[in-house]
């Protein structure tokens, strides 16, 4: 069972990433003085990955999880699922290629068609991958998720059907 101030750490833990996600998304072209500020700053995609493994850690702890209801789960949490994994990609790709440009010039315009789309998209992906994310920490401080209720006797019952 989930205990409040576990779960308050974690939220905590949870939404410094974020904060961190959303201030690298919002300044990197303000910081990009020198390559390995830019460098140190795209350390973004591993706070992504670290948030995605943190969510699948609760729901592998929740009491859903450990009766076998996984469909319920991936049912509820597909969406984040599949945005994180997009934002991801997404991510890597556009830190790759602006590495790529930028390593030997840092303050010169390296805005390609290509590299303007990139950068919609994963700012785009970035907009929906805060808000379920969020929604999706929200929903995990749910008790009932880490208890036996009515509600789960009954999924699991169908389940078996």
């Amino acid at each position: 069972m989930l205990q409040t101030s576990s779960y308050s750490l974690v939220l905590l833990i949870q939404l410094s990433l974020l904060a961190y996600d959303l201030f690298v998304n919002s300044f990197s072209e303000l910081l990009r003085g020198a390559p390995v500020v830019q460098l140190v700053l795209f350390m973004q995609d591993v706070a992504i990955l670290f948030d995605v493994i943190i969510v699948l850690l609760m729901l592998f702890n929740t009491h859903v999880f450990q009766v076998g209801l996984l469909s319920l789960l991936l049912a509820r949490f597909r969406a984040l699922l599949g945005v994180s994994a997009l934002y991801l990609t997404l991510s890597i790709g556009l830190h790759c290629w602006l590495m790529t440009l930028r390593w030997i010039e840092s303050n010169r315009f390296v805005w390609t068609n290509g590299l303007q789309a990139l950068f919609v998209f994963q700012r785009t992906a970035a907009v929906l991958y805060y808000y379920l994310y969020k929604r999706t920490a929200e929903f995990l401080g749910d008790p009932r998720l880490y208890e036996d209720s009515p509600w789960l006797r009954d999924a699991f019952a169908k389940a078996r059907q």
